[in-house]
């Protein structure tokens, strides 16, 4: 059984910190089973034991071969077989007899194809090919340091969007912070398509796709065909535009929760209205060849979104023949609903240039980097993605993470994972063409979890997350084919790289030019004198291939942290896991350890309190690359945008921003607010404008 999940790349043990722990069987069975392999008996095993190693005797290429420009990659092939690659621009490179088991390093960047062919005495030929991938070797940080802004873009609303923030919102809140104070890129949440439905998960981390955004961030008015609807559909607009300030008064003025299904009821029929309006020559050969561009990744979502109207956002509970893309029931479906699916077409490609535009403002303003776009690390299992590609995604499988000292029981994050060997044998084109997509219109992308490049902790389905395992990727390949598409956007990569990290996994980050991520609170010099307890980190000992800052959209808001209310809220909701006297010692000496490395190094007077801005004082100390402000952090807002732990019982994704007393504060009056500009005077001058300079080879 060891034998059989090693070689599929299965853990069958892990060290949660105190010492490693082995796998049950229970869950070696299930996971190797969502790997298409029965280990369910003695004699299963053994049998599929041998089949594996039959295969893998039998092929002559791996699957897929990705490559680094610049190096000599080796080739485990007979000496005498013939190799020719097949570039992507149509020509053929054919490589020299008896240098086979070489490729050379100057092949040029790309997605190619290797073929092999050998001939035997007294055998037939044999013939093989394999996607060969050459990915540069390292990616360019941005230029110079610089600080930005994270936001979640729904909670940012101005005095003219429809009760969430919208792109249009984004662009204003790009143009304002690069050209008044600064900064150098705005980090966002998802803005991945959400499950439909009512009422629908808001959290942006389980959307139903992650390859296209969700029509709820559309600015009505930002659409071009809006200035030509027929007077009878421009007085309705004018209605549904009234209904919309209804719910943006109810949001600011009367401290109401950021209600998206009621804002996308208005907006889709507001959307369907200008969908109606003719459209102009060259406005119509853009969209098609917008339409083009996406090709069948398009025409399938759009298909989902138009089956998902008709019978429900779950396509395990569709009519069977429409469980698959691709069945002629899909087909006939597809004809029927002609008119939706062109709708959901169009719909995204309004979201596909109203991206555009605010990553084009933003650069106009001045961001050295402009916005950088969350991926994250799956999609639900009911959703359009699951349903594309339920192929390559591991049926009955979630992944989450072990349990640690910080989580006893684990965590179940409801997401179906890759699956390796399908991936591979794809030539990892869904994983690319996810890239492509979140680099198109923007100056980085952050990765969620980029620990799941190398390895993802598997729980199989119905069991807890105590009982999973890590299942492990092939990190060369998912790290090249990452490369690889930012490298040709011309965009930066930020790791998230909290938590459970497996030894040399940031230093193969740095290597490959993927900043990570660095939290003030976790930095801490856990082998220094303090021992266990860890004492700060200073800030001359900081990695500078990071992304630095105070919080993120899973902690404490700053001011929270400061005050000491987020142990308080955290007990109120019955989440501690110690009286709430210990957890208040706790923070209070954390506080106290922070406040007395600041005073050492002449950040904070003798005696002064901790605040805001002697932190982002220490942050601007560190060599970090990037520095990132919680946009809250501005106002004072106390109230965190997510509370991990909780369901119904906390508003999570649905707060719009506040000032320190929890007064919802409009775009407007956040701009005219002084913390922004107090904050930005502290933190790193902007560098030049410009993107990343490729690595190497063409763009």
């Amino acid at each position: 059984m060891a034998a059989l999940a090693h070689a599929h790349g299965v853990d069958t043990s892990y060290d949660p910190g105190a010492g490693p722990v082995p796998v049950s069987a229970h869950t070696l069975v299930a996971v190797l089973g969502a790997l298409g392999v029965d280990a369910s008996t003695p004699q299963a095993v053994e049998r599929a034991l041998a089949e594996h190693r039959a295969r893998a005797a039998a092929r002559l290429l791996p699957l897929c071969l990705v490559a680094r420009a610049g190096r000599r990659t080796a080739l485990d092939v007979p000496a005498e077989a013939r190799l020719t690659i097949a570039l992507e621009d149509g020509t053929d490179w054919q490589l020299p007899p008896g240098r086979s088991h070489w490729l050379p390093a100057d092949l040029p960047l790309g997605r190619h194809t290797l073929h092999l062919r050998l001939a035997e005495p007294g055998q037939d030929e044999r013939a093989e090919s394999a996607p060969l991938i050459v990915a540069p070797d390292r990616l360019t940080a941005p230029a110079g340091r610089g600080w930005g802004f994270l936001a979640q873009l729904y909670s940012v609303l101005s005095e003219r969007s429809w009760g969430m923030g919208d792109l249009a919102d984004l662009a204003e809140l790009a143009q304002w912070s690069a050209g008044a104070l600064g900064a150098g890129f705005l980090q966002l949440n998802p803005l991945h398509a959400a499950l439909p439905g009512t009422p629908s998960d808001p959290s942006p981390y389980r959307p139903s796709s992650r390859r296209f955004a969700d029509p709820v961030h559309l600015r009505v008015e930002a659409v071009p065909e809006y200035a030509y609807a027929a007077p009878e559909a421009r007085e309705r607009l004018h209605t549904l535009a009234r209904q919309a300030e209804r719910l943006r008064q109810e949001v600011l003025q009367h401290d109401g929760l950021i209600d998206r299904d009621a804002v996308w009821s208005l907006k889709r029929e507001a959307l369907h209205l200008l969908h109606a309006v003719p459209r102009g020559p060259g406005r119509t050969e853009a969209y098609r060849a917008y339409v083009r561009r996406e090709g069948d990744w398009l025409e399938q979502y759009a298909t989902w979104c138009a089956l998902a109207e008709q019978h429900g956002g779950d396509w395990h509970q569709w009519p069977k023949g429409l469980r698959r893309p691709g069945t002629p029931q899909v087909a006939a479906a597809r004809a029927e609903l002609a008119d939706a699916v062109e709708f959901h077409r169009w719909l995204a490609w309004q979201l596909d240039e109203q991206l555009g535009a605010a990553q084009r403002a933003a650069e106009q303003a001045g961001m050295a980097v402009g916005l950088i776009h969350d991926l994250a690390v799956g999609a639900h299992p009911d959703g359009a993605d699951a349903w594309v590609h339920q192929d390559v995604l591991a049926a009955g499988i979630s992944v989450g993470a072990p349990p640690d000292a910080f989580n006893a029981h684990g965590q179940d994050w409801g997401l179906p994972p890759w699956r390796p060997d399908a991936l591979a044998a794809t030539g990892y084109a869904p994983y690319a063409e996810l890239l492509r997509s979140a680099a198109r219109h923007a100056g980085a992308i952050r990765i969620d979890h980029v620990m799941g490049l190398f390895r993802l902790w598997w729980v199989p389905e119905g069991r807890p997350p105590t009982e999973g395992t890590y299942v492990r990727y092939d990190a060369e390949a998912m790290l090249g084919v990452l490369a690889l598409e930012a490298h040709r956007a011309g965009t930066a990569v930020i790791g998230e790289d909290l938590g459970t990290v497996e030894p040399g996994v940031r230093e193969e980050l740095a290597a490959r030019g993927i900043l990570g991520t660095s939290v003030l609170w976790f930095e801490r010099d856990w082998a220094g004198d303090a021992g266990d307890k860890g004492s700060p980190l200073p800030p001359e000992r900081w990695r500078a291939a990071c992304l630095a800052t105070l919080t993120t959209h899973d902690l404490p808001s700053t001011a929270a942290r400061l005050s000491g209310e987020h142990v308080e809220l955290r007990h109120q909701l019955g989440l501690l896991a110690r009286p709430l006297a210990d957890e208040q010692a706790e923070a209070a000496a954390e506080l106290a350890d922070w406040r007395a490395e600041l005073t050492r190094i002449g950040l904070l007077a003798p005696g002064a309190p901790l605040d805001p801005a002697a932190l982002y004082r220490f942050l601007e100390a560190t060599p970090a690359k990037l520095v990132g402000v919680w946009l809250p952090d501005t106002v004072g807002d106390p109230r965190p945008q997510n509370l991990p732990g909780t369901w119904d019982q906390y508003p999570n994704w649905r707060l719009p921003v506040a000032d320190a007393a929890g007064t919802p504060v409009t775009l407007e009056q956040l701009a005219a607010a002084p913390g922004a500009l107090a904050l930005a005077a502290l933190l790193p001058s902007p560098p030049a404008p410009g993107r990343p300079t490729p690595a190497s080879g063409p763009r």
